[in-house]
């Protein structure tokens, strides 16, 4: 999510968490003390093994915690949620299913497959076939069996496995599966030259002629899982006295590529980095011991010449750990790792400005993911988009926690637990105390009501959707027929006014300012008041029928009007009238395109100058001619950083949508599908609020 996101009024309060160096080092060995078992610990093969393997058989090791739902699946011989790959237990969806009497199939979901072992999916037009991509010709794929169970979609692995040498055997919920071991024998790096393409001074920096990627060729004897992982960024200290500028480009990212194998010796020694000499501190001139006797002046140093910047080693180090290799690069702003694993017994990684490698997959009936470039003008755009055709599926607003709106956790974990089949994230939320911020509808009943006009879509399970820009009103009654406007329903937006909150908020409402006053009401009576002076103590229950009502500023005025034993009506309508019709509503904003034209207008629904001009990874969620809806996730240009707003509008006008809202982005921007992150490495997508579930109809 934007670091921008302060765009709305202050918050009155802030959780600030301390720790001391004590606490930190308890929690570093707890964590260590933790993960130990798990990486000592092998796992044990039964009798009954579906493909033979010369590797030595592993012993159990313990479970990890929360594992993902899993669906049974009918007909099954064996079923779960876990699999236990070269002695580490990982989340991965899999099933069992007997051919004969001796013999049985393996069948593994196919995000498991390609976040766990590292095979590419390749292009097809049939959900039930998918080409596959593995130390095989890419000409020739492989394709193997697809059915779509419940919310996976399993691939048939047992000839795979089989021409590969994998022990599986399977103990309760856990699928073992052990490989042969494999050796990394040579890594050779080459040049990649590139057209130098037009330069945008606004969007891409000035490079020179030509732009040179890498190329590496990291050579195996065998086939082995593998898998790439993109590190946090680090962060970079300026130093303010530096006699050279600090630079301003962008800095680069780390990737590491490990490998189920060991590498030679001679390698991890070619690789590893050599410790840089610190020098010995320089004894300081004459000290000033006397004020009074000041120094004479010392003469000027002329100052160094400016060296160009030294280019950073594209391999920074190889090494092993727990029969694994980690090949750690360094990836320049702008590019990113492509990898493909070749039918030699080699991995081919390039480093180049246009990574993303266009597909597209009939995924299951009336889904179709897709990746692909944009033009926009002198820029290029990567775009991975899932096109969904309504009458296959129901689409519904997701949360965090179905018992309460406060908190946040990764898109992925959230679709899983819903049974979810794809999503995306949805509408801006607080990161610091997790509230919403924006429209949450779900089967007619508001969740969390809408913000400062902002752009919201609408549907039914009937394949109809609604955008536009939003707003609820929504209006108290009192016995007396004093009408009072109620500003917000379950939000985490603070005005002053009237607020409500009602059971879906959780269990308690706990006060967000200072001196607010909490009115209980039930069965639409008024039962209670209280005085709430400090925000963030004395939570006050929620009645299950019932809801609070909240005074917050020149709002205590209206007490009077609301005194216990008053009955209560309230009464709600949106602006425009068209969005009541809808049961489900998601809000974000800004919007983006209205009957094929460009509408942006992200002053008007109240966002940040800043984060108007802001060139972010984009969420986005439209409407096509054909009457399929899409979701999209729109990446960083080629050799540059990713959409302002106006780019991003422009863009969803390109992909053919009628009607387009723009989605919370960022580090937020996540697609989801089948059990996997299809448009970012996993671990850099953030925790999000809520999201826009897609179920596969029965």
């Amino acid at each position: 999510m934007f670091n921008q996101k302060n765009y709305l009024a202050r918050n009155d309060y802030s959780m600030v968490i301390k720790a001391s160096n004590k606490a930190i080092i308890n929690l570093f060995w707890g964590s260590m003390l933790a993960i130990l078992p798990s990486v000592l610990c092998l796992i044990t093969n039964s009798s009954g093994a579906l493909a033979q393997s010369p590797v030595p058989t592993p012993v159990p090791t313990p479970v990890p915690p929360n594992p993902i739902p899993v669906t049974p699946v009918r007909g099954a011989t064996a079923y779960g949620n876990q699999i236990s790959l070269n002695g580490r237990i990982v989340s991965g969806i899999w099933f069992t299913k007997a051919a004969s009497k001796s013999q049985f199939t393996t069948h593994i979901a196919d995000g498991t497959l390609r976040q766990l072992i590292g095979i590419d999916l390749l292009d097809t037009n049939t959900p039930t076939k998918q080409p596959i991509g593995w130390f095989s010709s890419y000409a020739k794929p492989q394709i193997l069996n697809a059915k779509l169970i419940g919310n996976y979609r399993y691939l048939d692995v047992t000839r795979l496995a089989s021409t590969s040498r994998w022990l599986l055997t399977v103990q309760g919920n856990i699928l073992t599966i052990v490989t042969p071991t494999a050796k990394v024998t040579d890594i050779r790096e080459s040049q990649l030259a590139f057209p130098q393409p037009p330069t945008n001074p606004q969007t891409n920096p000035v490079l020179p002629i030509p732009i040179n990627g890498k190329a590496l060729t990291i050579n195996l004897d065998r086939p082995t899982p593998w898998v790439v992982r993109q590190e946090p960024p680090q962060k970079r200290v300026v130093d303010p006295d530096a006699v050279n500028p600090q630079p301003t480009a962008p800095p680069g990212r780390e990737w590491t590529i490990i490998l189920d194998g060991v590498a030679d010796p001679a390698l991890v020694q070619r690789y590893t980095p050599v410790p840089v000499p610190i020098p010995a501190p320089v004894p300081n001139p004459a000290i000033q011991l006397l004020k009074q006797l000041p120094l004479p002046l010392p003469k000027p140093v002329p100052a160094p010449p400016t060296l160009p910047p030294v280019p950073e080693p594209t391999i920074k180090q190889v090494e092993v750990i727990n029969n694994q290799t980690l090949i750690r690069i360094n990836v320049p702003f702008g590019f990113a790792p492509r990898i493909q694993p070749n039918a030699a017994n080699s991995l081919t990684v390039e480093i180049r400005p246009d990574a993303l490698v266009p597909r597209s997959i009939a995924w299951a009936p009336g889904l179709i993911w897709r990746q692909q470039w944009v033009n926009l003008g002198q820029d290029r755009f990567p775009i991975v988009s899932l096109e969904i055709n309504p009458g296959n599926v129901d689409i519904r607003p997701i949360v965090t926690n179905p018992n309460t709106l406060i908190g946040t956790a990764p898109l992925i974990q959230t679709a899983q637990n819903y049974l979810a089949v794809a999503g995306i994230n949805g509408g801006y939320f607080n990161r610091n105390n997790r509230y919403p911020l924006g429209a949450i509808r779900s089967n007619g009943q508001w969740v969390s009501s809408p913000i400062l006009n902002r752009g919201a879509i609408a549907w039914n399970n009937r394949g109809q959707f609604y955008v536009g820009r939003l707003t609820l009103e929504e209006t108290l009654t009192t016995s007396t027929n004093q009408r009072l406007p109620v500003l917000f329903v379950n939000s985490g937006y603070v005005q002053a006014g009237i607020a409500r909150y009602t059971p879906a908020w959780g269990s308690t409402y706990t006060p967000i300012i200072d001196n607010e006053i909490i009115i209980v009401v039930q069965k639409n009576q008024i039962t209670n008041q209280y005085l709430a002076p400090k925000a963030g103590e004395t939570p006050v229950l929620i009645p299950a029928d019932g809801y609070l009502l909240t005074l917050r500023g020149n709002a205590s005025s209206n007490l009077s009007f609301l005194p216990v034993g008053a009955t209560l009506n309230i009464t709600s309508s949106t602006i425009p009238p068209e969005f009541n019709r809808f049961p489900n509503i998601i809000g974000a904003g800004p919007l983006l395109v209205q009957n094929r034209q460009v509408v942006l207008d992200a002053k008007a629904e109240k966002f940040s100058n800043a984060f108007i001009a802001e060139r972010a990874v984009r969420s986005g969620i439209c409407t096509t001619a054909t009457g399929r809806v899409m979701i999209t996730s729109t990446s960083n240009r080629a050799l540059g950083a990713g959409p302002t707003l106006a780019e991003h509008a422009q863009l969803m006008q390109l992909l053919g949508c009628v009607n387009a809202l723009n989605l919370d982005g960022g580090s937020s921007t996540n697609i989801y599908l089948g059990g996997q992150i299809i448009d970012r490495p996993p671990n850099t997508a953030a925790r999000v609020h809520n999201g826009i579930g897609i179920f596969i109809r029965k």
